[in-house]
């Protein structure tokens, strides 16, 4: 058994990074861009690379939320151009190849919940719904003409002979004939809403565009279909479901089950599940059998909300998240494409808290971090800013690849200053302590084992100039600055000459 003991290795610690942001220039060069990125973001310590949606958009300067086709990732000339705004199939390929080389995953971005731009309209049987309660007809039936027909001229039949009409859909917003805007759900056919979605504005079936009816087999056989050609198509290591509260759990959970039996049965699986309190998520994960995991939005209301309130308890920052109560299928993060400035779940973080927030998701114990590009490399667009955390990012990823690691001592004791310390293992004996303060400078005196006794500890972000000695019972005295986080590690650690470096 101690032989055994000896053997064992402790799991590297995972991140994963968002690797797009909202403003990213519309250049089709952004798979370039990464391909380039990639050794770099490798040795700061990311592991895994959530990319955005790169089927064929409504247009060349879409983001791929607005998906027209699937089945085109740049290689077809469709909606104005070949390439996608990202880049060019080959790219694509190219990046993902790149990725592989460094060991960095990808994970793809599917949006199937919706198509958009379709090649012509066609008229059908609608009724018009209560806009905050979408299960409240407000007309009788009567004929819209809708944008509703897709054949996918560029691309014809390839990899997919399965084109779209009307009835392959649930609703849409916009009747061509009148133009005018509203919510219609199409009539007939037993069509209606799904029942297996959120019941958010009664249901919340219908997001935008053309919404697809999950209910229809030829819709159901060719997103599978999909699925397991995008899963031989690109070497991809998982999926990132967009705006699973919209379509129907029960073929999410279909589709889950057929790529796990064809392509992928070791594939990381996320969903975009946005509400503001953790029990729908905890909900949703159950009704899913745990197969998925979701990202922990309510943690970034928290943060938003501690970053802007004056004397807001930091010891409450995990109450009601998902990372709290269901910490290994909790995706934590501080920004995404939604939340960043001028989008529409902007959730705003003062920039003082980024770094503070950005450790509490990357040097704990619980859930599986994702750091955004733009939090990385800045954001562009009208409004252009900076990379935060005063470009420290980079450490603080490091330092959870190089020493977040064993026991985890927290000291959440006071309002405006909390600590925790990880205390090392076996194989990774460093550890670390971290402490940060939304007031004044503060200090704790936190345990980081005895075993460290005599060692001198520093602060990897340099934040902070002094030294700590670790006391014969294994605890020191770790300040930090006002309205900042510090965090200390031994600085004679292995790996401590690439801080500051990155």
């Amino acid at each position: 058994m101690a032989q055994q003991g000896l053997l064992y290795r402790t799991p590297e610690n995972k991140t994963m990074m968002q690797a797009f942001e909202w403003y990213a220039p519309a250049d089709q060069k952004h798979w370039q861009r990464l391909s380039c990125a990639m050794a770099g973001l490798k040795s700061t310590g990311i592991d895994n690379m959530w990319i955005p949606p790169g089927c064929k958009a409504a247009n060349p300067e879409g983001n791929g939320y607005d998906i027209y086709d699937l089945y085109d990732l740049g290689e077809f000339d469709q909606k104005g151009a070949r390439s996608t705004k990202w880049g060019s199939k080959e790219d694509l390929m190219q990046l993902i190849d790149s990725a592989e080389g460094v060991g960095i995953g990808v994970y793809w971005d599917a949006v199937l919940n919706h198509k958009a731009a379709a090649d012509y309209t066609e008229k059908c049987q609608v009724v018009e719904v209560d806009p905050d309660d979408r299960t409240k007809d407000i007309s009788k039936p009567f004929e819209i003409e809708a944008w509703f027909g897709f054949n996918f001229p560029g691309r014809g039949d390839t990899y997919s002979a399965q084109k779209y009409h009307w009835y392959h859909f649930s609703g849409t917003d916009w009747d061509a004939a009148k133009r005018k805007n509203a919510i219609y759900r199409i009539a007939g056919n037993g069509k209606n809403w799904s029942q297996f979605v959120d019941t958010e504005k009664g249901n919340y079936d219908y997001l935008m565009f053309a919404d697809l009816d999950y209910s229809h087999p030829e819709v159901r056989d060719d997103i599978k279909r999909w699925g397991e050609w995008i899963g031989k198509e690109l070497k991809i290591k998982g999926i990132r479901f967009d705006a699973i509260k919209h379509y129907s759990e029960e073929f999410l959970s279909e589709f889950i089950d057929h790529i796990h039996k064809t392509v992928g049965p070791g594939w990381f699986l996320v969903g975009e599940f946005w509400k503001d309190s953790a029990g729908p998520l905890i909900a949703y994960l159950q009704r899913m059998g745990h197969r998925i995991s979701l990202f922990d939005a309510p943690l970034v209301y928290k943060f938003s909300r501690l970053s802007s309130t004056r004397g807001g308890d930091m010891r409450r920052v995990f109450d009601d998240t998902l990372v709290k109560y269901r910490p290994a299928h909790a995706v934590t993060f501080v920004m995404n494409h939604d939340t960043q400035p001028y989008q529409a779940l902007e959730a705003p973080i003062e920039p003082f808290f980024k770094p503070l927030a950005y450790a509490l998701i990357l040097l704990r114990r619980e859930g599986y971090p994702c750091v955004f590009y733009g939090d990385l490399y800045g954001i562009k667009g009208d409004q252009p800013c900076g990379p935060s955390c005063g470009g420290k990012l980079p450490d603080l990823c490091l330092g959870r690849k190089l020493y977040a690691y064993g026991e985890q001592y927290d000291y959440f004791d006071h309002a405006h200053c909390i600590g925790w310390t990880r205390a090392g293992t076996r194989d990774r004996p460093n550890g670390l302590a971290c402490v940060m303060s939304n007031n004044g400078p503060c200090q704790k005196k936190m345990y980081v084992g005895w075993i460290h006794r005599g060692e001198v500890w520093t602060d990897i972000l340099g934040w902070e100039p002094s030294r700590v000695i670790i006391d014969p019972f294994g605890y020191g005295i770790f300040p930090c600055g006002g309205f900042s986080v510090a965090v200390w590690v031994n600085r004679a650690a292995a790996g401590r000459d690439r801080f500051g470096n990155l």
